[in-house]
Order: structure tokens, then sequence, then C-alpha cells
């Protein structure tokens, strides 16, 4: 890792904390609340987690994934908190930095339009060792994978031989959403535990430095 490509990664971090591109100039209503952008780039870590926005538990600790979906996720890898919050490891970077906000019925609302295209390519840009990229749910797909028009994460993740074998760099695996409310997805889907869970554990373990 060079100095100068982990300065030119700290300086657009510093431009990222300072965003407030959804209170200023927003697509449509502005954010409900002030900015509080939860993202972890890393120049040293090969494999990059991309979601979709943080919830109300992360937007309170700062700090992704610190819910119960996390602890689902890190199942899933077959990793330990260290390991998961260790930026040698992973990079953190969903499709919106802050908190949504709420819909009329309680779920959290998409990831704000103004994000991703504000952001996105030049910390792709600044990050080029990530050789591995999860991407969650269906606004991390659409974008990294290029899905146009609507495509079910159920067909996505099942599709996901198709998109390993791509030969591109990085390697992308997608993945439903690790939220418990998919429980019942999972169990309608034996395919995923039995045949991605094994793949994605190995492609995880060869990148990561264990503790």
């Amino acid at each position: 890792m060079s100095s100068a490509r982990a300065k030119k990664l700290a300086d657009k971090v510093a431009e990222i904390r300072a965003c407030r591109i959804c209170l200023d100039h927003p697509e449509g209503k502005p954010l409900p609340h002030e900015p509080r952008p939860v993202v972890v780039p890393s120049a040293s870590a090969r494999i990059m987690i991309a979601g979709q926005a943080p919830g109300t538990r992360v937007h309170e600790s700062g700090r992704p994934f610190t819910d119960r979906s996390g602890d689902r996720l890190r199942e899933w890898l077959g990793v330990s908190d260290a390991e998961f919050y260790d930026t040698d490891n992973f990079a953190i970077v969903p499709m919106g930095f802050c908190f949504p906000g709420l819909d009329a019925k309680g779920g959290d609302l998409p990831p704000r339009r103004e994000c991703a295209p504000a952001w996105r390519a030049d910390l792709m840009a600044a990050m080029p060792q990530i050789d591995l990229l999860l991407v969650i749910g269906q606004y991390a797909q659409g974008w990294h994978l290029g899905l146009k028009g609507k495509r079910s994460v159920t067909e996505t993740v099942r599709g996901w031989r198709d998109f390993a074998a791509r030969n591109t760099a990085p390697l992308i695996i997608p993945l439903p959403h690790p939220s418990w409310r998919n429980t019942g997805w999972l169990k309608a889907n034996p395919w995923f535990g039995e045949e991605l869970l094994p793949v994605l554990r190995r492609a995880v373990d060869e990148r990561i430095t264990r503790h």
C-alpha cells in the first residue's frame, strides 16, 4: 500500500464526513435529520461489503452492522467481530452513507439517491486492491452488477455462479440482506446455505488475516 494512495483515500473520507448534499441539495425530500455518514473504506483490505444504508442502531452507534443483521452476516462470512472490524480485512461501503429515515410503516427508506452518484466511483477508484465485492440487496446489486429493470434479489442471488463466471475483477458475490426478517427466505431457499455459503466462506478465508 502506497502512502499516496492511503492519503488520497483519507482525503476522500474527510470529504464524505463533511457531506450535506442530502440536506442542502436533495433529490426530493431532504434527509430528516443531520447527516452522520457511516462508511469504513480501506487502503489495504481485499474484501468490500456493499450494503444498502445504515439503520437506526447503526445511525446511533456510527459503526456498521452493530445489530442482529451484523451477527448473521458475520456468521455467513465465518468471521469473528474482531476480524470483521479489522480494516486490513474488510472495507464496508454502503450505497447510502446516512440513515435515510423511516417510511410510513416504520421500515427503512431506500438509500438516498444523491449518495452513490456523488461518491461511489471515486471511492472505488481509491481502493484498487479490492478483489472480492459482496453486494447485499437490490440497490448494491443493481449498481455493481449493472442490472437493468426489475430483478428480484432471489433471482440475482440464485444466479451467483453466472456473476462469478464473468472472470472480471473484483469477483462479485450477491447476497440477500442478513436481516432476521429474511429468516423465512432462508428456509425457503436452502440452496443458499448448502451451495453459496461454503463458496463465500472459502473466498473470505483466502483473503483475511485470522485472529
